[in-house]
């Protein structure tokens, strides 16, 4: 339970009254109670109204806005409003500004446009979190502290290079050392003193984003810049902490977010949240994926969903309606993969300025006669019905999947061998084969217990850090399965290839080695053609992106390439190891074979799906003490029927025992309880 204040899932979201007056002050809490709603968000951009000098601080709105929230039934999510710095500040300390990829200074304007190295923004941030702390210390309104808001937006000025050669210097000790780890002697890089390492962005090493001539300094360049904004939440975090220690503190995370090392900064997180923005057509796969990667940042332990939006985006370059029941149905897919909140952004809609037609609650006609705050009102009332029932429910996956952001990065940064390889896109395609089979997977980092799991899966493993493949050999000589694909094993934590043959470190518990790496042109296409049958695995499958030409040694050939001049050479593998299985999949597949390939596997393993539901329908599962909790949703626009393999549940939205099978209605939810003991 986030705080046992309110032991309820949380339902509300982000509140701006300051953009409003007292007659909507009175619309806002009437309407509020219509709906549901319990929680609010505020002060999450209102730095400049609390202090309109670098002297004065004024809090007393603040103080009237959680008195009458608290006074309608709504607790206070607490935001630090460090966000966005005043003007005054840019005008009167300009190190506060950041500096572009470009090398352009900015000026006053939108917001994260604070240097994390400034010491003018860290001085003043620090200051605010403690002034906040030390008046709402003692409110019962008060349920969680909200620093800053959606970190993120890399700097290259000064102070950050001032501060980067600072934190290299603690991070290898001698320039020898930084040296060796970026292979200065090509193309004379050399360096002989720290002030000659410059930052890497369009003015020194970088080109195009993610074009380097240097991995080494981009990917340290990456690691700092996380580690420096991760400082300035710590720094706030800590102030909160020293005076409200008993008070929880978060920031809203970005899901697949790419800049900052999320599992880095879960460890300093007492929950992590997390704003779920997918388009209309995003896969319902790849959302689930982005639910279970936040609930994996803390081994398991759910997640608040802070942010999403009642009805449409408005900054996407097509913001589609959510459809009747869409609202509804995405919120409960949060709470099915640990998100023991629902809140929106939000609660009344601005009049002004770039989110003013993003979706909310209270909508522009300002009453409660529309579609989308009917929905929220429905939404608001079930999750009052459900009380504390399902909260600190957890999964029991016994199948996970590795994501690692500094591999990402590693991929990311790759001078070849194809523009085409996403990482995020290679594991989603492992995360979506388990998905349709209804078997439930947790997503985890690199540091996880393996042990936890049966099968442990690492799509594109470039970057093998140091111990990865001791542990690697140590789950799979204990009985567990682990799967890898192309392109793995090939260098360490800096990016230095590891000699000796691909997948370097990994090729003992592999089986094999690979001698070449063939890069597909777009549209072009291998062939996996089985030697049999194994498992469900069994004819021929296409491939493409890459192709790993690799030789078994010791490893047993399930399947060999079908063309080009590799062909009848393995493009999947499986070696025994120990007592268990190293699977490698030398190509990106077609669906179908990683569908197979995963019920394969999850059946040596007797690991079956959560229900058996059709095409279309989603399952998850969240224990809790004597009781599992299973979640069927509908993604599709009409009804489906789902056996229940036999079994009795109650429907905790209608109370209604079910046995045999069930209907869901179309873009419908049941949330199916059965007792355990």
């Amino acid at each position: 339970m986030i705080n046992e204040k309110l032991p309820k899932m949380w339902y509300g979201g982000d509140y701006n009254p300051e953009q409003w007056d007292e007659e909507a002050w009175k619309e806002d809490d009437r309407m509020f109670k219509l709906a549901g709603i319990d929680v609010a968000t505020i002060n999450v951009f209102s730095w400049a109204l609390s202090q309109p000098n670098e002297d004065t601080y004024d809090f007393a709105w603040l103080d009237e806005t959680i008195d009458r929230l608290y006074r309608n039934g709504v607790y206070i999510c607490l935001a630090t409003s460090t966000g966005a710095h005043p003007a005054w500040m840019a005008r009167k300390y300009p190190d506060v500004l950041r500096v572009d990829y470009e090398g352009r200074k900015r000026k006053f304007g939108g917001r994260h446009n604070s240097c994390p190295n400034s010491p003018t923004y860290r001085k003043y941030a620090k200051i605010m979190a403690g002034k906040l702390a030390e008046r709402y210390k003692d409110h019962p309104a008060v349920l969680i502290w909200h620093v800053s808001n959606e970190y993120g937006g890399y700097c290259y000025c000064d102070n950050c290079a001032a501060a980067f050669r600072t934190w290299l210097e603690q991070r290898y000790g001698t320039l020898d050392a930084v040296n060796k780890a970026w292979n200065t002697r090509f193309w004379g890089h050399t360096f002989y003193d720290w002030e000659d390492i410059v930052v890497p962005n369009a003015l020194s090493e970088e080109w195009s984003g993610n074009r380097t001539n240097f991995q080494g300094i981009s990917l340290d360049y990456r690691r700092f810049q996380s580690d420096s904004l991760l400082d300035c939440y710590k720094l706030e975090r800590d102030e909160l902490k020293r005076i409200t220690p008993d008070i929880p503190v978060t920031t809203n995370l970005m899901g697949f977010y790419p800049e900052l090392d999320y599992f880095k900064w879960a460890k300093e997180m007492d929950v992590v949240s997390w704003d779920n923005y997918p388009s209309l057509d995003t896969p319902y796969s790849y959302t689930a994926m982005a639910h279970v990667l936040m609930r994996g940042l803390k081994g398991g332990q759910p997640f608040m969903l802070m942010e999403q939006t009642p009805s449409v985006q408005n900054w996407q370059p097509y913001n589609s309606a959510k459809r009747p029941g869409v609202m509804r149905l995405w919120s409960y897919q949060a709470v099915a993969h640990g998100a023991d909140t629902v809140m929106f952004f939000q609660l009344r809609r601005s009049i002004g300025a770039c989110e003013k037609y993003h979706g909310a609650v209270i909508e522009h006609v300002g009453h409660e006669h529309t579609r989308v705050f009917r929905e929220c009102a429905e939404l608001g009332k079930e999750l009052q019905q459900l009380g504390d029932r399902i909260l600190d429910a957890r999964s029991d996956a016994k199948v996970a999947i590795i994501y690692d952001w500094e591999n990402r990065w590693g991929i990311d940064l790759s001078s070849g061998p194809t523009v085409a390889l996403n990482y995020v896109n290679e594991v989603h395609k492992y995360y979506d084969a388990l998905h349709q089979l209804h078997i439930q997977t947790d997503m985890i980092s690199v540091e996880e217990d393996f042990r936890k799991y049966d099968v442990v899966i690492a799509p594109v493993m470039y970057m093998a850090k140091l111990g990865f493949a001791e542990r690697v050999e140590a789950f799979v000589s204990q009985g567990g399965t682990f799967v890898t694909a192309f392109f793995s094993g090939i260098v360490n934590e800096n990016d230095l290839v590891t000699l000796g043959g691909y997948p370097g470190e990994l090729r003992k518990v592999m089986g094999i080695w690979a001698e070449e790496i063939d890069a597909l042109l777009p549209g072009q296409q291998n062939q996996m053609v089985m030697r049999g049958r194994k498992g469900q695995l069994e004819g021929t499958y296409d491939c493409g992106i890459l192709c790993d030409v690799i030789h078994a040694e010791g490893a047993e050939v399930v399947a060999e390439y079908g063309s080009d001049y590799y062909q009848g050479m393995p493009s999947l593998t499986v070696n025994a190891f120990g007592q268990g299985k190293a699977w490698y999949v030398a190509t990106s597949p077609e669906p179908k074979l990683l569908r197979d390939l995963m019920q394969t596997i999850c059946s040596d393993h007797g690991i079956e799906p959560v229900l058996n539901a059709p095409e279309g329908v989603e399952v998850a599962k969240r224990v809790k003490e004597n009781a599992e909790f299973t979640f069927v949703l509908n993604h599709m626009p009409e009804r489906k029927s789902v056996s229940l393999d036999g079994e009795t549940y109650v429907d905790l939205l209608t109370g209604k025992e079910l046995r045999d099978t069930c209907e869901v209605p179309a873009r419908g939810v049941l949330i199916l309880e059965k007792r355990l003991g």
